[in-house]
């Protein structure tokens, strides 16, 4: 998994009626665009990130 700065993570709902959690990357801690990610969430949370296999990155310039 590689990702750039402004990329979305998206970390899917794991149980019915969980919403997916969105956020922007603001800034890539592994090498080459590997994880760890600093990710700022919709509602202002901002948090380290090591995705799993229940996330993926929407690059921003697939962003519609």
């Amino acid at each position: 998994m590689r990702a750039t700065v402004g990329d979305q993570l998206v970390q899917h709902g794991r149980v019915v009626g969980q919403h997916d959690k969105v956020g922007e990357i603001v800034e890539v801690m592994g090498q080459e665009g590997n994880p760890p990610y600093r990710v700022r969430f919709e509602d202002g949370h901002e948090g380290l990130c090591s995705p799993g296999p229940d996330t993926e990155i929407r690059h921003r310039d697939t962003i519609k």
